[in-house]
Formats: C-alpha cells, sequence, structure tokens
C-alpha cells in the first residue's frame, strides 16, 4: 500500500517539478534541465530527483550545483503545492540512461554496417 502512495507522490511530484523548473528557478547556473524521474522512499522521508540537462559535461556539472543550492526554496514549492505531512529532502541526481541508451544504439548502428 505505501508503495502505491510513493508512486503518486514521486508522479505528482514530477510534475510539479517540471512547472517549478521552468517557472521559478531564475539561477543562470540552471541550463535547459528536464526532470526525468522521482523515486520517493516508501516512508516518504527522501525523493530521490534524476534530471538529465541539455549541453556540455561542464553545463550539467553547473545545473546541478544550482539546484543544489536551490533545494530549499524547491522543497517549500513543492510543500506549497503537495499536502503532505512532511515535504521530502531533496536529492537531485543526473540521469545517465538516455546517453548510455544512445551510446547502444551508435554500436549497434555501427555493427550493422
Amino acid at each position: 500500500m505505501s508503495d502505491l502512495r510513493a508512486n503518486r507522490v514521486a508522479e505528482q511530484m514530477k510534475k510539479e517539478l517540471g512547472d517549478i523548473l521552468t517557472r521559478k528557478i531564475k539561477d543562470p547556473r540552471v541550463g535547459f534541465v528536464t526532470v526525468t524521474d522521482v523515486e520517493v522512499t516508501g516512508d516518504l522521508q527522501q525523493a530521490k530527483i534524476f534530471i538529465s540537462v541539455l549541453g556540455n559535461e561542464e553545463e550539467k556539472q553547473d545545473s546541478l550545483l544550482g539546484l543544489a543550492k536551490a533545494k530549499g526554496f524547491i522543497r517549500s514549492e513543492i510543500g506549497k503545492r503537495i499536502r503532505l505531512r512532511k515535504t521530502p529532502e531533496l536529492m537531485f541526481e543526473y540521469d545517465e540512461a538516455q546517453e548510455h541508451g544512445t551510446r547502444i544504439e551508435k554500436l549497434l548502428r555501427d555493427l550493422k554496417e
């Protein structure tokens, strides 16, 4: 039962984070960021937010630093938008799944040729 609730909270957080990151965050270090996934623990105390960033490695690191700096603001915004007793602690991580998928696709294309 708590896994179902954690999944619902994660989906709601993903939706709200997309809105917050595009409209509220004014930090110039945060580039074009997309929230790819959110994982919330069963007790709703922690949320791991996976992001992808359009740009080079330096822009990715700058975006992660900017998001880490804005973590308190983002958490308070989520707390206002989602009715929870306690807002989860946020952790931002870069999602390497897209790069990994692109690399595999390139390898398969090279094998085909």
